[in-house]
């Protein structure tokens, strides 16, 4: 039945030719073509996409690499020869006729009151999931040998100087820091495009990170990852729990750092996982309770550090959801570990204070209390009595610490990276066509309050959002003023910032009452 169907007929008007009006029912021949074409293409495209993954068992969620060559069924859905001849036998053992099975064209015509068990399953459900499963729960295939690249090229990495160079550019000081993890990731690569045809193994180079809050540790990680162009994953330690109780498996890291490289196993065999918060796993000290989330999970944490085949979720960070497994070899997989470690201080401060403490020339025991930078001198031995077991240590071979900010390092932070926050807010106000100017005075101002809150360099936006708010408020309600100075009065509250108007000298706003 067409629209012609119910279509009114007036006399004279049968025969007549269709109006240009009707363009939109009736369409010619070369444009169902390109529609036809259009499809093909788009389907041609989809089917160039999913050959970019591997086909899962709709039973089992085993991936094709390891549960084998694939049954394609009507709906798009791929079953595994073992789910399939459990189905067939079970199916045997309760009587089902086997030829009513194989005379079934399509879901829509299978007799379904004779399936054994079908009556628990909602059938309209199982429809809509025919569509398949998403990308994100999928696996890449792997490359045959000819068509596969090596992941690292040795003349490609990029030498320690140009590393030190790129990070110079977003994270001001810390030069020790940036010069140790150049070094150290250069080596990794090395160490990856070298082979053992001489029988020597570079052994991985895993780095531990300790620094006060707000100091630039995952800033530089971020960093890093991004002029290298490599998969990376950061997560969290406090989640971490041993595997049977709430929280995230310990391989749960590496399930990140699988989605990030896309599901690309090869790919993220090549990548950085940097774990945050490390001290938060420390061994719980005068405790009774079990510590599921101390010294078991550092415990757990030995064999990825080293190098272990693990078997993680794909699409998912708990082994428990119904997705595919595969196995990921940590061995290439570069660790980077920080964390502040809070009261590390107090033991570096009492070992200092033990070595000199005995004769006439005996240090004073407050020698050390206003000394910022003592995290600089801790050892291994410090770090173990915080409560890091020795084998996670002896597998973190490079440790090295980040300088506490001072205040003129905070007002090297407010200008000089190409994402400075005061770049940030000139931005913001530019987009009204007004220029944003700040005070050198005003920039200390900020830098000395920023550092008695004792966060960081995090405590600079938010100074910076109190102060601004008034300014972003008002701005856009005058059309004529051309440019805003930020004043040391007004960062401390005791006066107004300066106001240029357009074509006018500048005048000096009254505080508000």
């Amino acid at each position: 039945m067409s629209d012609n169907d119910f279509r009114e007929v007036i006399d004279g008007e049968e025969n007549k030719e269709p109006a240009a009006s009707d363009n939109n029912l009736h369409t010619t021949e070369a444009e169902s073509a390109e529609v036809v074409n259009t499809t093909a293409d788009a389907q041609e495209s989809d089917e160039k996409k999913d050959d970019e993954y591997e086909e899962i068992c709709y039973i089992c969620h085993r991936p094709e690499h390891i549960a084998g060559k694939m049954i394609r069924i009507p709906n798009s859905i791929s079953i595994c020869h073992d789910c399939m001849q459990r189905t067939f036998d079970s199916m045997n053992g309760t009587g089902f006729p086997m030829g009513d099975m194989m005379n079934m064209g399509s879901f829509n015509n299978m007799n379904l009151d004779k399936m054994p068990n079908i009556s628990m399953i909602n059938l309209s459900d199982l429809q809509n999931m025919m569509g398949g499963m998403p990308n994100s729960q999928k696996i890449r295939k792997k490359k045959p040998k000819e068509e596969r690249k090596p992941e690292i090229d040795i003349h490609a990495i990029p030498a320690p100087h140009k590393i030190k160079a790129s990070l110079d550019e977003y994270v001001v000081g810390q030069e020790h820091a940036k010069k140790v993890m150049s070094v150290a990731v250069y080596n990794h690569y090395k160490r990856i495009a070298s082979d053992v045809q001489d029988g020597v193994e570079i052994e991985k180079s895993n780095m531990l990170m300790i620094g006060p809050t707000g100091c630039g540790k995952t800033y530089l990680v971020k960093t890093l990852a991004r002029l290298l162009d490599v998969p990376l994953a950061i997560t969290d330690a406090t989640s971490l729990t041993e595997a049977g109780y709430i929280g995230d498996d310990i391989e749960s890291v590496v399930s990140k750092l699988l989605a990030a490289a896309d599901n690309d196993v090869e790919r993220a065999e090549h990548g950085i996982i940097f774990i945050d918060e490390i001290d938060k796993i420390a061994k719980k000290r005068n405790t009774n309770q079990r510590d599921v989330s101390g010294e078991s999970v550092q415990q757990g944490m030995l064999k990825l550090l080293e190098g272990a085949e693990v078997e993680v979720p794909v699409g998912a960070s708990s082994k428990n959801a119904m997705v595919p497994m595969t196995m990921v070899n940590t061995k290439n997989i570069l660790f980077i570990c920080g964390g502040a470690f809070p009261d590390l201080e107090d033991i570096i401060k009492e070992r200092l204070n033990k070595e000199a403490s005995i004769g006439f020339k005996a240090d004073l025991k407050d020698k050390y209390d206003n000394d910022e930078n003592l995290l600089a001198k801790v050892t291994t031995e410090d770090v173990r009595k915080f409560g890091m077991i020795p084998e996670f240590l002896g597998r973190l071979p490079v440790m090295f610490t980040l300088e506490a900010l001072t205040e003129d390092m905070l007002v090297r932070i407010l200008k000089e990276p190409k994402n400075a926050i005061i770049r940030q807010y000139e931005k913001l106000l530019a987009m009204d066509e007004v220029k944003l100017v700040f005070d050198e005075d005003a920039l200390h101002s900020i830098a000395k309050e920023a550092k008695e809150k004792k966060v960081g360099a995090r405590a600079l936006r938010s100074i910076i959002e109190d102060f601004m708010l008034d300014i972003m408020y008002e701005i856009p309600k005058d059309d004529n003023i051309g440019m805003v100075t930020i004043t040391k009065d007004y960062v401390e509250k005791k006066g107004g910032p300066l106001i240029t108007m357009r074509g006018c000298a500048a005048i000096e706003e009254k505080p508000a009452i």
